[in-house]
């Protein structure tokens, strides 16, 4: 079995990389439709429509205009994630930016996290 480590991911905004970018995730989900019938036993289930969506942690930069910031609120973005350095295995699809999150702390860096919302189908790299 093959084991990777995330320390070289990436994370784009179309062709730019995403400065400072300390860990994201990406989650897909299925949704189902009931179909049990009255001789049924059990309850039955057929697939229906997939989702996606993302979170990307990362040290804040105002000055990454082709990354952070263009993961403004609202904007509809291509993202391009890769887990593992290879930087050829990867997820790709379009994507509306949900929030972003800014916390600082005294003893700490300035931080945010990023949250995008699929729209569509989610490829493979």
């Amino acid at each position: 079995m093959a084991v990777t480590t995330g320390r070289d991911g990436t994370v784009k905004v179309g062709a730019n990389a995403v400065a400072e970018v300390r860990s994201f995730s990406l989650e897909t989900t299925g949704d189902t439709v009931e179909s049990t019938r009255m001789t049924h036993t059990s309850r039955q289930y057929k697939p229906t429509l997939t989702s996606w969506s993302a979170t990307i942690d990362c040290f804040w930069d105002p000055t990454d205009t082709t990354g952070q910031v263009a993961l403004g609120v609202n904007n509809q973005v291509t993202l391009n994630l890769y887990p593992a350095a290879d930087g050829g295995t990867g997820y790709t699809g379009n994507a509306i930016v949900t929030g972003f999150t800014t916390s600082s702390s005294f003893d700490g860096m300035v931080e945010a996290s990023i949250t995008c919302q699929g729209t569509g189908t989610l490829g493979d790299l």
